[in-house]
């Protein structure tokens, strides 16, 4: 009994070798027999873009064309992109984006929290070396718009090589609008050398900064305005006295962050005949990229201020000229006699307030 059972032994582990052997026969066969593994298929378009604001989120839809599909979360001047809250649907947006656009310098610092480990990001802030606590409305920047443009182009075609050449034609058709925009600020600039301006906000800083303007708001006010808290007595009032001396040529308004400073700073400028240019952060619905809503800016502005007058002392001298040509014709009095030393000193009436 033992004997066989032995023999039974013997068997089962002969036959778990052969099973072994056979086993590893197969799978070398098999991975003999393997075809090769294919390379990874390109990405197909269109690129899912997410933007925190409308208005590089629109810059996004110009470069990127039919290849990208772009959502922008803040696309209304009705919302206060300072004070918003992302809602679960917009944070679900982004974490999904293949590329996020996004705004940075503290503007919109919650676009950037919930990106997907492998989400491109493009931040204006970045582009340009702007970090929290400098003025944020990047996109009133010639510079940050330019620099966008270029490195949203880069992103899409690192994304769709395919596509690159696409890309760069219409980053090149943007820069040719661009650039047409840029010529009108550089004429605006030299019609008017000396403008400058004060600001309840300042929202267009970047703008008028392109434009040639000096920016001559109250630093109390300018301060208390930068930290969305309410100004001090004394810097309001010496905000009013500058509007009420003229002192200014152009007060800028920003829409979208009113208050009672704002108002009243805005009646006094009514009062005292200083052109009000009215301006939102977000770009109005009725635009449909950031180049044609500047290209409007820019002409708004120019339709407020005309071409500078002819200075005070080109008016003297034009008024001296006059003068002397009269005592050069020997002008005569009704008893005949020479009244070329009467000639009377030049009014200034017409004049530009010298305080402007």
């Amino acid at each position: 009994m033992q004997g066989a059972t032995h023999r039974w032994n013997r068997i089962a582990a002969v036959l778990a070798a052969c099973g072994l052997i056979a086993s590893m026969g197969a799978c070398g066969q098999n991975k003999q027999s393997a075809e090769p593994v294919e390379p990874p298929a390109e990405p197909a378009g269109p690129i899912t873009v997410v933007a925190s604001v409308n208005q590089w989120g629109s810059l996004a839809a110009q470069i990127g064309g039919d290849d990208v599909a772009v959502t922008s979360i803040v696309d209304t001047t009705a919302v206060d992109a300072h004070d918003f809250e992302p809602q679960p649907a917009d944070m679900a947006a982004l974490q999904d984006a293949q590329v996020v656009v996004s705004n940075g310098a503290g503007y919109d610092a919650w676009a950037t929290k919930s990106m997907g480990p492998q989400t491109a990001s493009v931040s204006a802030a970045e582009t340009v070396g702007a970090s929290e606590g400098d003025n944020p409305h990047l996109w009133f920047s010639k510079d940050a718009r330019n620099g966008m443009a270029t490195e949203l182009a880069d992103a899409f075609s690192r994304i769709l090589p395919d596509k690159k050449d696409d890309f760069q034609k219409r980053l090149d058709q943007w820069q040719e609008r661009e650039q047409q925009l840029e010529d009108s600020m550089d004429a605006f600039r030299q019609a008017h050398p000396d403008a400058t301006y004060a600001a309840t906000e300042s929202v267009a800083y970047y703008l008028l900064s392109d434009l040639g303007f000096e920016d001559l708001t109250p630093e109390g006010y300018a301060q208390a305005s930068a930290n969305e808290s309410e100004p001090a007595p004394a810097d309001l009032q010496q905000f009013q006295e500058l509007i009420e001396s003229q002192g200014v040529d152009l007060l800028v308004n920003n829409v979208q962050q009113g208050g009672d400073a704002a108002n009243m700073i805005t009646g006094t400028a009514g009062r005292a005949n200083i052109p009000v240019f009215d301006v939102s952060e977000q770009m109005p619905e009725e635009f449909d990229d950031p180049t044609d809503w500047i290209a409007s800016l820019v002409e708004t502005i120019s339709g407020l201020l005309p071409a500078d007058a002819p200075s005070d002392a080109d008016d003297a001298d034009e008024a001296d000229s006059t003068a002397d040509d009269a005592a050069g014709e020997g002008t005569g009095s009704a008893d005949g006699q020479d009244t070329a030393g009467d000639t009377s000193a030049p009014s200034n009436e017409g004049q530009q307030d010298p305080g402007r």
